[in-house]
């Protein structure tokens, strides 16, 4: 059986592209810090881990490493508003878990994913592509996600991994409760996680690497809460 790592496992995103995996026959750590309603009951292992945490990240990612044939990074925290209401705290979390997380984990994983021609999936945003008023920190974090997306895409390809980064637009989960502007209602105004888990199905069943996949509504309109 084929094992997957699953960051931000608990809810939105993270939490379809774990059903994914486990429809198509594979078993799945899933990361994140409460599991409480998490519905898997097999092939799902749950870890306990606060992606800021990083001894505790490096010493459970150590114990796994070596049974994983796909990573998805999929964690995300982002707090929008001014910069200068943005506090150092929020800019050290978003850093943690946007950036630096994914290439820690994607680091200690990575020479067997080589030895296994395994796959990298990043979840950026729209946002690395373009500026992003009301969120020039989160924007910028995930901008880095994607560079390094692409950078690893070039270095690891020679090895036999296949390195795919996706980046959606807003999509309807509870990342942008603490926003200060929401999306007009509507499933054309904003992805589904169902949505954004079959970009990642297409990356997973393509029998040749697919570098960069975006994802957008067919409408776009946002406005202020």
């Amino acid at each position: 059986m084929k094992k997957a790592v699953i960051t931000g496992a608990t809810s939105g995103i993270g939490l379809e592209i774990c059903r994914l995996f486990i429809n198509k026959g594979y078993f799945v750590y899933g990361i994140g810090r409460n599991f409480d309603k998490i519905p898997f009951e097999e092939n799902f292992e749950p870890l306990l881990i606060d992606l800021k945490d990083r001894e505790k990240l490096c010493r459970e990612i150590k114990k796994i490493r070596n049974d994983v044939d796909v990573l998805v990074n999929c964690a995300g925290v982002g707090y929008f508003g001014l910069h200068e209401e943005i506090s150092a705290e929020k800019i050290h979390e978003m850093t943690a878990v946007n950036i630096e997380a994914p290439m820690i984990i994607t680091s200690l994983m990575l020479r067997e994913l080589k030895r296994k021609g395994g796959r990298i999936i990043n979840i950026s945003s729209v946002t690395a592509k373009s500026s992003s008023p009301h969120g020039a920190a989160y924007g910028a974090t995930k901008a880095a996600l994607t560079a390094f997306s692409e950078s690893l895409f070039d270095e690891a390809r020679k090895y036999g991994v296949k390195v795919s980064v996706i980046h959606p637009d807003m999509t309807d989960t509870a990342f942008y409760n603490n926003a200060d502007f929401e999306c007009e209602e509507g499933i054309e105004f904003s992805l589904s996680p169902i949505e954004v888990a079959r970009a990642v199905e297409t990356v997973l069943d393509a029998p040749y690497p697919i570098r960069d996949i975006t994802l957008s509504p067919q409408k776009h309109r946002i406005h202020r809460k």
